[in-house]
């Protein structure tokens, strides 16, 4: 089991961040307008300013290596991801507070050096504003493009996390060193992405926090009950950020018919139903917001932004 933890999200908050359009064109998780052949490198570089312009605490990027044509053409899944470490060193040039995030990054196709050098480099190019999000994957053929055992990604995720943090730990590290530093002190938080039982055991095992991929909110208290649980049982002494996905989310009155899963209506319905995730225990949110085009993605970001974050009440670190 790993050490102490690294806890970001101020005490008494409910941090709020999100992962930005565009940057994975999956016909699954993506809207339509992020699709379109206009939407590019410079839009990402817009929707991320404006996320930071309104307070978000971080902005997330996702990881796909190559996508198995199976997966694209039956699948809806794409082609279209965005390196990670690239896309994020470009934002940290262009944005000045808010974090940059995996959500989620692979970390079972590099080796766990490569993975402590880039994102040391990354954070010690944006001033310590890096939060790693790792993740053990999910597409089969990608694990098989890339050498990597497919059912062996458990335990070589498990074997990252703590090779990452032994490298972040010292300048040397049995005899190889590794220069620059993270700039965050003693190292950047990882916090583990996923649901299942495997994830949310290394939580409580090696994690700083959790972001659920796809947990209802009504299975959020048992799975925070399995965390607890588990990490009083390992490493008792380890303080957890605890996140949430939230539903796609609408400020203000709509003109138009946003869909399903999407809470919209009166500021006070939006924050009371933030505002019950912080009583289960939630500390940081990942929002996702209804637009149609990306002038009405940033407006909704301002407008939660100015209208919905200073409401919101978090759990505090578990």
């Amino acid at each position: 089991m790993t050490g102490a933890t690294v806890n970001i999200v101020p005490a008494g908050t409910m941090a709020y961040g999100i992962q930005l359009p565009i940057q994975a064109k999956s016909v699954r998780t993506s809207a339509e307008w992020e699709r379109g052949d206009d939407m590019g490198t410079a839009q990402i570089v817009r929707a991320a300013q404006a996320c930071d312009a309104a307070g978000f605490f971080y902005v997330a990027v996702c990881d796909h290596v190559v996508v198995p044509r199976a997966a694209a053409v039956d699948g809806g899944m794409s082609t279209t991801w965005y390196d990670p470490v690239a896309t994020l060193s470009d934002l940290a040039a262009v944005t000045r507070r808010t974090r940059l995030m995996t959500n989620v990054y692979v970390a079972a196709y590099r080796h766990p050096l490569q993975t402590a050098k880039s994102f040391a480099t990354l954070d010690a190019l944006s001033g310590g504003r890096v939060i790693l999000g790792i993740g053990a994957g999910h597409l089969q053929g990608e694990f098989d493009a890339l050498g990597v055992e497919f059912a062996a990604r458990g335990a070589l995720t498990n074997g990252a996390i703590d090779g990452i943090r032994a490298a972040w730990s010292a300048e040397y590290v049995d005899e190889l060193g590794m220069q620059p530093r993270s700039v965050q002190v003693p190292r950047p938080p990882i916090w583990i992405g996923g649901s299942g039982a495997p994830a949310l055991r290394r939580v409580a095992e090696r994690g700083d926090g959790w972001i659920p991929q796809g947990t209802p909110r009504k299975q959020m208290p048992e799975s925070i009950a399995a965390i607890r649980a588990h990490r009083d049982a390992v490493r008792p002494e380890a303080r957890l950020d605890i996140g949430y996905i939230h539903e796609y989310l609408y400020i203000g009155d709509a003109s138009w018919d946003f869909g399903d899963y999407t809470v919209g209506g009166s500021d006070e319905r939006i924050v009371e139903k933030c505002n019950e995730m912080g009583a289960m225990g939630v500390n940081h949110l990942q929002i996702r917001l209804r637009a149609r085009d990306l002038e009405e993605f940033c407006d909704q970001a301002a407008a939660f932004g100015d209208r919905i974050a200073p409401l919101l009440q978090g759990g505090g670190a578990l």
